[in-house]
């Protein structure tokens, strides 16, 4: 029964305001409407609004969407949400489902063997050897369990991969993917590298005060990835379509049911290790995003180095709130359970922040063994569980619980060991992790001993980077975590400014190398040329290592210079955090160099809701004490603005450098804008570049509906001339001036490169790649002389037009699939090329869509070996791109011809079967330089 909201009104905005006055205590907050903006007037961020949710669902006895905490502009957002709502006593306590326990513990599995190379070939090992195991289970808002096995994930796998080929996606090709924690994002990642693509996760819009940000830095993103196509779920396609606007190769945006539902069966495009398997984007909390590139190979190397780090045994069980489009949820978490066959229990982060008591219960739950996060969501659950929860919640099987992927809080571990041991959380299980994306994910793991800190000298430590224990009265130590050592295989160094390695208890730049470190950034050479330092990579981090431990110290280029001494701006931000009239998680401190003495100035940056020139004086005054009490020197510069001054990266990191040009440039962020308006400016941005790839493609399309209607001009007479004549030469120079007739009426420009020398003349047999349709008319329009016969299938006699074609000039036809069929048809070539006979002939046999050399059949090879015949590769160039399979309108550009080095089987030793091998290996190589497409033999 939908409730009566008619007299919500009051109670809410009186609940909002309760709320307030708990975050921020002190001067009064202005008077709150249905209309005021719960970010701007009433402060409350992601977190505070997870918390009023909770509230409100208790206070009115509703279940509320937990959307949500992001889509919550207003108040009268959360009332309409009220009217909606079904009446209820209050929300049903959650519990285990009832297949929780038995879906844990019945999944021990055997992990992947370690000589697979990609994560297809995992996929497909679990799938045939326990295709109905559960491989995770999704909790969603409700609580509900929906688990999913490796049998019907490599089903709807398949299907996304027949559904991106369909839509043109061929091997190589970027395909982005904006979906949320839910059931469709597994098979869709799957889906897009057994179709060949390479999958790029990126993160759905959450708050519509911010959505013109998002599209706009999304753009930037897929135009660097240069994606062709977006995967997305319904509740975002509306702004995902708007991104078609702002990226020139984006040719469209696909919803994941439509992938799902594709009945079809994906055309095999297999991959090796060293094959591009994701692109993963940085954060861009100091910058622009970079695109790291990490193979299959170097994905599997971390996970496995990850795996023997944390001593992963089969009865593990993992659970995870964290994004699937962050590399410590989708490499760490997912896809590790996915190699090691680890049953992956998995909630969203929205539901998470509701309520953070769930991922407790959630690991109580199922047993879970193995779990992680960031140091704030450890931090979240010391303030938002309630203490009745503790005597409820068994945690003793927790054995590893990683904090990684931003600065580890030694105060939050401490607190969080201390409370939850009532839930028999062993100390011992904190592990404080530390990673990149540059190296897939993880780097060093901490052994199972629990949170170490170290407690050193301020004063050494700031001027002179020497990290030199602090005594035990010292009242201001610097504290640090120990993150743990190098996994197996990896090593780590520090080094000072001018490159030279630091011994150690001394702060420098951290380095690293091991076997998942990237190749670099995908086009972005300026930030390659920063990333190496010979074979170790920069981490852009800052640190010490004692002991054989790692010890974060903060990012290098957030770290302030002042006066000699560096200031790592974290623990000022904490401290001024924590002031009243300060939005805490709303505070940002950089260097900026002063414009008039070049010198570099502390500037802290803070947004408040306080107004009055009064208060705000006190304020900057609080704000100045706390820094001159924590460093002993002031801050040059104190910004406060009740905007949003201070950014933030998807994952909640403070992004300084972007905090630091809004200083320097006097541009605090402006009222926020309505939704509607927000897209309909990224939808006028758009608009230009939209009509101007329209006109091309509207161009594309009437050049090759003339190019059709050209060649039905031609077809008919032609046929007659080659059907009327007996003679196969005179048919081939008919077809060899018809064919160069309509290349030209096409616009498809045909260069030709020759690379055989005055040797032409003694290959008797010539062999090219298969790419296309136009593959017979261009080798008829580029090769010299005529006199040349095809080689081609059996079953193009069926055809009668095609049949007279090709027998008036003088082609052979070969079985491909009949065994002895075959054999006596390699003898026929052999003889035919022995009496003088010049042959042509495609020995891949057939082509497909996707770009890429397919293996080679035999038969041309066997004959030139066994006859003694030199044989010449032959490489087409841009074919494909003219007139792919599965369409019908050639488009007009530049196909290129390359006559290849004649190949003299004499000189090779071995048996013919040797001497052919030797021929299809080179010729293979000569064809593989000029075509440019990816070797699908491997």
């Amino acid at each position: 029964m939908k409730r009566d909201s008619s007299h919500d009104a009051g109670p809410l905005l009186a609940l909002i305001a309760a709320l307030c006055r708990e975050l921020r205590p002190g001067p009064p907050a202005p008077l709150l409407t249905l209309d005021s903006e719960l970010e701007r007037d009433a402060e409350l961020d992601s977190l505070a609004r997870a918390e009023l949710l909770v509230r409100i669902e208790s206070a009115f006895g509703v279940r509320l969407p937990q959307r949500l905490i992001g889509e919550a502009q207003t108040p009268r957002d959360f009332l309409r949400a009220l009217a909606a709502a079904d009446s209820q006593a209050l929300p049903v306590p959650e519990s285990a489902p009832a297949m929780g326990i038995a879906g844990a513990a019945e999944a021990k599995g055997e992990p992947a063997p370690d000589q697979l190379a990609t994560l297809g070939a995992v996929l497909a090992w679990h799938a045939r050897r326990q295709p109905e195991r559960t491989h995770l289970i999704l909790l969603d808002e409700d609580g509900t369990a929906h688990p999913l096995s490796y049998g019907l994930l490599q089903q709807q796998a398949q299907a996304v991969a027949a559904g991106l080929q369909a839509r043109d996606i061929v091997r190589g090709d970027m395909v982005a993917l904006m979906l949320p924690t839910g059931l469709e994002f597994f098979p869709c990642f799957l889906g897009i590298l057994l179709a060949g693509a390479v999958p790029v996760p990126i993160y759905p819009p959450a708050r519509p005060s911010q959505l013109e940000d998002h599209l706009r830095r999304h753009a930037v993103i897929l135009d660097n990835a240069g994606a062709r196509l977006l995967v997305a779920s319904g509740e975002v396609a509306l702004p995902a379509g708007l991104l078609r606007g702002l990226v020139a190769g984006l040719r469209g945006v696909v919803l994941a049911d439509d992938l799902l539902a594709c009945r079809a069966n994906p055309a095999q495009a297999p991959a090796a290790g060293q094959d591009l398997a994701l692109l993963q984007y940085t954060s861009g909390s100091t910058g622009n995003p970079k695109g790291v590139t990490l193979t299959h190979a170097q994905l599997l190397a971390n996970i496995r180095a990850m795996a023997r780090a944390a001593a992963v045994r089969p009865d593990d069980v993992f659970v995870s709130w964290l994004p699937l489009y962050h590399d410590m949820g989708l490499i760490c978490a997912w896809l590790s359970c996915l190699v090691y066959a680890i049953p992956f229990v998995v909630m969203s982060p929205l539901r998470f922040l509701a309520a953070p008591q769930r991922w407790l219960q959630a690991i109580h739950d199922y047993r879970g063994t193995l779990s992680g996060a960031p140091n704030f969501a450890y931090e979240l659950c010391l303030r938002r569980v309630p203490d009745d929860l503790l005597g409820q919640l068994d945690l003793s099987g927790w054995r590893v619980a990683f904090n990684g992927a931003e600065p580890v809080n030694p105060g939050t571990m401490e607190r969080f060991a201390a409370r939850f041991a009532a839930c028999g959380l062993d100390p011992k299980a904190l592990s404080p992790v530390y990673g990149l994306a540059e190296c897939a994910v993880g780097l060093a793991f901490t052994p199972q001993r629990g949170l170490l800190v170290d407690r050193i000298g301020r004063a050494a430590f700031s001027t002179l980077g020497q990290a030199i224990p602090a005594a035990p009265d010292d009242p201001n130590p610097l504290r640090f975590v120990a993150c743990g050592r190098p996994l197996p295989g990896y090593e780590l160094r520090v080094v000072d400014a001018s490159g030279s390695e630091l011994p150690e208890r001394r702060e420098g730049r951290l380095q690293f190398r091991g076997p998942s470190a990237t190749s670099g950034y995908w086009r972005n050479p300026q930030a390659n040329a920063k990333l190496f330092d010979g074979d170790w990579l920069e981490t852009g981090d800052y640190a010490y290592l004692a002991g054989g431990e790692l010890y974060l110290t903060g990012r290098a280029k957030d770290i302030v210079i002042k006066a000699g001494r560096n200031i790592y701006p974290q623990e000022v931000e904490e401290a001024v955090g924590r002031l009243a009239g300060v939005r805490p998680g709303c505070v940002a401190v950089f260097g900026s160099p002063d414009p008039a003495s070049g010198t570099e100035r502390l500037v802290v940056a803070a947004e408040t809701r306080l107004s009055e020139a009064t208060a705000l004086t006190a304020l900057r005054q609080a704000i100045q004490d706390q820094v001159v009490d924590l460093l002993g020197l002031p801050a040059d510069e104190i910004w406060l603005s009740d905007r949003r001054i201070v950014l933030k990266t998807s994952s909640g990191k403070v992004r300084r450098a972007a905090s630091r040009a809004l200083f320097e440039q006097g541009l605090p962020e402006a009222e926020p804008r309505a939704a509607w308006l927000q897209l309909a400016r990224v939808f006028v941005a758009g608009a230009w570049p939209r009509l101007g790839r329209l006109a091309t493609r509207v161009a594309e399309r009437l050049a090759g509906a003339w190019a059709v209607a050209a060649f039905a001009l031609l077809a008919l007479p032609v046929w007659l001339g080659v059907a009327l004549t007996r003679r196969p030469a005179t048919a081939w120079l008919l077809l060899h001036r018809a064919a160069r007739i309509w290349l030209a009426l096409a616009g498809i420009r045909l260069e030709q490169v020759d690379q055989s020398g005055p040797a032409t003349g003694e290959a008797r047999l010539l062999v090219a790649n298969h790419a296309s349709y136009l593959d017979g008319l261009l080798l008829i329009a580029a090769l010299p002389a005529p006199g040349w016969r095809f080689v081609a299938k059996r079953e193009l006699r069926g055809s009668f037009w095609s049949r007279v074609l090709l027998e008036r000039l003088g082609c052979l036809f070969v079985e491909r699939f009949d065994l002895q069929q075959g054999l006596a048809d390699a003898e026929r070539l052999a003889e035919a090329a022995r009496q003088g006979q010049r042959l042509a002939v495609f020995p891949e046999g057939t082509f497909t869509r996707a770009p890429g050399l397919r293996p080679f059949h035999m038969g041309a090879f066997v004959a030139a070996a066994r006859a003694g015949l030199a044989l010449r590769p032959v490489a087409l160039a841009g074919s494909r791109d003219r007139l792919r399979d599965g369409h019908w309108l050639p488009r007009p550009g530049k196909v290129r011809v390359t006559l290849g080095p004649v190949l003299d089987p004499e000189p090779l030793a071995g048996s013919e079967w040797e001497r052919a091998l030797a021929l299809r290996d080179a010729a293979r190589a000569a064809i593989l330089a000029g075509c440019g497409e990816p070797d699908l033999q491997r």
